[in-house]
């Protein structure tokens, strides 16, 4: 009866930790309707894609004013972003595999990165639902 009640308490307290931790937001990542709001009004925020060339001109195309270093480039080039390491920087890619590591390689340079979740295709996907 008492290694049943301990098994029991295990379990409730393994519970609410794994609850706990659901609704425990990466201060790293940014979603799609976070960025897209941030994105269309506030007028600091710096947007870093870093796909190629070849991409931004592709489907999914490119947004406004972002800056552009791919991610093959990002170890060599990052002190460009050097005048924006006080602000937010939400970096973006085709489907937020390579901006989880561009912001991981840039947080760890001290820089206030954001990976943008779902990448430029959640982000097109979003605007042609809205139309």
């Amino acid at each position: 009866m008492k290694s049943s009640k301990i098994i029991l308490i295990s379990i409730a307290i393994l519970m609410l930790n794994l609850l706990a931790c659901a609704q425990h937001k990466d201060d790293s990542e940014i979603s799609m309707e976070e960025f897209i709001e941030k994105y269309n009004s506030d007028s600091t925020l710096i947007v870093l894609d870093v796909r190629t060339e070849s991409e931004l001109s592709g489907p999914l195309g490119q947004l406004d004013g972002v800056i552009n270093i791919p991610i093959q480039e990002l170890d060599a080039r990052y002190l460009e972003l050097s005048e924006y390491k006080d602000l937010e920087i939400d970096v973006i890619c085709r489907t937020g595999n390579r901006s989880g590591t561009a912001t991981k390689f840039l947080r760890e340079k001290g820089f206030n990165a954001k990976n943008v979740l779902g990448g430029m295709t959640e982000y097109r996907e979003l605007e042609e639902n809205k139309n």
